[in-house]
């Protein structure tokens, strides 16, 4: 008798469903079968029922957060089952002890956090019973028969094994070090919060924080441009100014002075150049291609997206979605037929077939065994859904990933781009580009993925010696714009890249080797975990940096706890781990010198902290209270309408009696950009008046003020140094 350990209990339905089978409490009961010749038990994890055991359970004097007890440093790293999962613990490790067990198949995930949940689970019960691995990229019943006959022999999957449990430990005992440090440092200068800090997380809050210094620190600049519309014998087309190449002018009169010279002058077109480029379709996906183009096309949340797309997998209907590989190999080349045949069959698709590409089979842009690591990428399977029965996020995603194989089977786009150089009265030099689509291609597929248009006009077919006129010409005032924060997939694909900025086209040949900030599996988890700590806000799809998470970075400073190369680093040596080409006890030596730095490091540092350009009102206002206890709110005045108390009510100032007479007295806590302390609330409400507040911002305009109480309108006002 067999025992097969799944992840989740509804994958071990699905590893269930293709036998006659009978549900038990925490199994399933698998009739005898050509299979599985005296039947099969299947149970399951509930994801991780086993976690590393906290500091105290090491040493009892780590319970209390000290600096003298730092660095916290286990010579051997334990794990213990979690109290709201023993239950189903308790239920596997009976089955693993029944007499008539002879043999287990570990089939967790196909990657490296399955291979440590379901490994770990196994030795907290002591069974050194022989072991199997189930290695699956799909749970259609095709797949889960065909796994199930060509078992892997446990040693084969043993490294990454390593590579998850070194990654586990190595981030525990970072982790637990750095918050605790900074964290105790942080109290000694008034902020009395936990501050988390960590091998992945921090390096990639670095990099939202060093976007949001560089929009606070840029300003804004006017300029002018110089348009005209030409006219070439019944023609029309529009240029701008430019000199030596460049087309911005920072003097208005200038601007004018030229337009004035080129009003109704004779214009010749002294050049045009057309060339003519080949875009080839894109890679299929691997999971942040698929999570960055889902939240460009619908603002899906990286983990809302591999949320859905594991729905999707555990239904079968698309493979395993946590690969971080565009490449499959020519076996599932070979299936792509029957698949696009199913497809060709539903009326959302049936438009684009036939497809002008048959096979795929010989194209080394999507079949290269040599690039699949773990995994093939992300496609659907021969288990093609009625459409109209998945939800509609599920459907959105499977057909994101639909049509990036549909893709795949056509031809190239081809445009033709056109720059024209055109002169008026043989001096003002004009430029004029556009663009012309000649064979659409993919992009009937995939326009619409989130993409747009570009913004090249198309040109009337013009040649080098033309003569016109200029019919029109004017003077357009623009103002330089700050760099753009992040959206959360720019934010996946700057942590899979460690930081460098790359195009939206080279998204998808990311370095060969994974080099980034954390997993494809993992990136999303950080991300959230950085909203849950209040680190970073996601506001319209676009990530900001709070102050609390400015002040973790501005406290690290440039250390080699924010680094992303070497954290980067770092991926690269555990995925060495996990193809036997590295020591894991090699790593977690280096780990722990990394522990002791990063406390020495903070603890040298905190002498010359300074947090100037910080709003530490906000960060101590919006500190939790201790042991998660209800803290009143904080009274700051009296209310001038009734005369009751005025509290913080977290984003804005209000009267208590609201709930009694429903006193309406209330003023915002943010104005244009800046936290109006509870410092300065109280001097608003007691003294009419704040301090300077330096910094507020409307439209592209920064100023300082006070805030003055306005009693003829009841509301906050601004009042100016250089005003009375």
């Amino acid at each position: 008798m067999k025992v097969i350990i799944a992840e989740k209990p509804d994958q071990g339905t699905k590893l269930a469903a293709p036998f006659r089978s009978k549900k038990q409490q925490g199994y399933i009961e698998i009739s005898p079968n050509e299979t599985f010749q005296d039947g099969a038990l299947i149970t399951w994890a509930v994801g991780h029922i086993c976690e590393l055991v906290a500091p105290e359970e090491y040493n009892s004097a780590w319970k209390k957060w000290s600096l003298d007890n730092l660095p916290i440093i286990p010579e051997q790293f334990k794990y213990k089952v979690m109290k709201a999962k023993a239950q189903q613990f308790q239920i596997i490790k009976k089955l693993l002890q029944r007499a008539d067990v002879n043999e287990i198949i570990h089939a967790g995930d196909a990657g490296r956090e399955g291979e440590l949940i379901v490994r770990t689970i196994i030795q907290q019960t002591g069974t050194k019973k022989p072991m199997k691995r189930l290695w699956i990229s799909s749970l259609t019943e095709k797949a889960v028969r065909q796994g199930f006959a060509q078992l892997r022999d446990e040693a084969d999957t043993r490294n990454l094994y390593y590579e998850a449990y070194s990654r586990a430990c190595a981030d525990w005992v970072v982790g637990m070090n750095a918050s605790r440090v900074y964290s105790l440092l942080m109290k000694q200068h008034g902020v009395n919060d936990v501050f988390s800090a960590g091998r992945v997380q921090t390096p990639t809050l670095a990099l939202v924080v060093k976007r949001e210094r560089e929009i606070a620190d840029f300003t804004s600049e006017p300029f002018w441009e110089v348009l005209a519309e030409f006219q070439m014998d019944g023609k029309q087309y529009q240029g701008k100014w430019q000199k030596d190449g460049e087309s911005r002018l920072n003097d208005p009169k200038m601007a004018e002075a030229i337009a004035a010279f080129c009003r109704n002058k004779p214009a010749e077109i002294k050049d045009a150049q057309t060339e003519r480029k080949e875009f080839q379709p894109p890679y299929l996906f691997n999971l942040s291609g698929l999570q960055a183009t889902a939240n460009k096309a619908y603002k899906f949340p990286p983990k809302k997206t591999l949320d859905v797309a594991q729905q999707l997998y555990v239904k079968g209907y698309i493979s395993y979605p946590r690969s971080d590989s565009s490449f499959v190999t020519e076996g599932e080349a070979r299936t792509f037929p029957e698949i696009l045949e199913k497809l060709g069959s539903k009326p959302e698709y049936a438009p684009f077939f036939p497809l002008p590409v048959h096979s795929v089979l010989t194209n080394k842009r999507y079949v290269n065994e040599k690039k699949v690591t773990d995994h093939y990428a992300i496609i659907p399977t021969e288990q093609v859904p009625a459409l109209d029965k998945l939800s509609d996020d599920e459907r959105k995603i499977y057909d994101l990933i639909v049509r990036r194989l549909l893709a795949a089977h056509y031809e190239s786009a081809i445009f033709d781009y056109t720059t024209v150089l055109t002169f008026v009265d043989n001096r003002a030099e004009f430029l004029s580009k556009g663009r012309q689509q000649i064979r659409e291609g993919w992009r009937k597929v995939l326009f619409g993925e989130g993409e747009k248009e570009e913004e090249e006009p198309l040109l009337p077919p013009l040649t080098e010696g033309e003569k016109g006129m200029v019919e029109r010409i004017a003077v357009k005032e623009s103002k330089t714009q700050p760099p753009k924060r992040y959206t959360e997939g720019q934010l996946i694909t700057l942590m899979k890249t460690a930081g460098k900025h790359l195009e939206d086209q080279e998204l998808e040949k990311v370095l060969a080797k994974t080099e980034g900030l954390g997993t494809e599996a993992t990136r999303a988890g950080i991300i959230t975990m950085l909203k849950d700590r209040r680190y970073i806000e996601v506001k319209k799809n676009q990530v900001y940096a709070t102050p609390k998470g400015m002040l973790l970075i501005a406290a690290i400073g440039e250390k080699i706890l924010a680094s992303p190369e070497m954290t980067a680093r770092w991926e690269q040596r555990l995925s060495e781990i996990g193809q036997g080409e590295a020591s894991a006890k090699d790593f977690m030596e280096q780990a722990k010198k990394l522990a002791v730095k990063i406390i020495q490091d903070a603890v040298e540092q905190a002498k010359s902290w300074t947090f100037d350009n910080i709003d530490m009102d906000e960060v101590k206002a919006n500190a939790p209270s201790r042991k998660g206890k209800s803290k009143a709110p904080a009274k700051v005045g009296v209310c001038k309408l009734c005369g009751g108390d005025v509290v913080d009510k977290g984003t804005f100032y209000g009267c208590t009696n609201y709930s009694k007479t429903k006193c309406s007295f209330t003023f915002s806590k943010k104005i244009l950009g800046k936290t109006i302390s509870q410092t300065n609330a109280k001097k608003l409400l007691k003294e009419g008046k704040t301090d300077l507040i330096k910094g507020f911002k409307k439209g592209d305009k920064a100023f300082d003020a006070y805030i003055i109480w306005d009693d003829k309108n009841g509301k906050p006002s601004f009042a100016f140094p250089d005003r009375k």
